[in-house]
């Protein structure tokens, strides 16, 4: 997708913010975002939210990256871009396992990914969600986890 004026300044400004997370980065990622909703070009959105949520995460916010992650996954749901439902279960799954959440919800998540990038064929992302998966399982068996798993973005 070629990149327009705005989409530069929304990929810049969560870059800054999750090098250096402070309130004038957060509000330059707000404005962007908002940018684009009063503009009215949503297809961009969920995917957006994606990158926020990754910079909040970046920063230790996780609650407020899997707040993130929720009006992604319903925006995508509203406007069919189904392309990245697969990345945003994946960093549910992330999230939650950050914040120590049931293990049920950690899994359903990761399972969620991988079949939504088996349906679509998407062969990198059904890899990736695989990889980071398995990463999990492995720091639950060696019991690295309890409620500080981190694992890849």
């Amino acid at each position: 997708m070629p990149k327009q004026p705005g989409q530069r300044n929304v990929h810049r400004s969560f870059e800054a913010r999750s090098r250096f997370p402070s309130k004038k980065s957060r509000y330059k990622a707000t404005d962007a975002l908002g940018f684009f909703r009063s503009s009215g070009t949503v297809t961009c959105l969920p995917y957006f939210l994606e990158l926020k949520a990754k910079a909040l995460y970046l920063a230790e916010r996780a609650a407020e990256a899997l707040d993130a992650i929720k009006r992604g996954e319903s925006l995508a749901e509203r406007y069919e871009q189904h392309t990245v439902l697969s990345g945003l279960h994946r960093l549910r799954a992330v999230f939650l396992a950050a914040m120590g959440a049931e293990e049920t919800q950690i899994e359903d998540s990761f399972r969620a990914a991988i079949r939504i990038a088996k349906e679509q064929k998407a062969v990198s992302l059904q890899k990736r969600a695989e990889a980071t998966y398995a990463e999990y399982r492995r720091q639950k068996a060696s019991g690295l986890g309890g409620r500080g798993y981190r694992l890849p973005l």
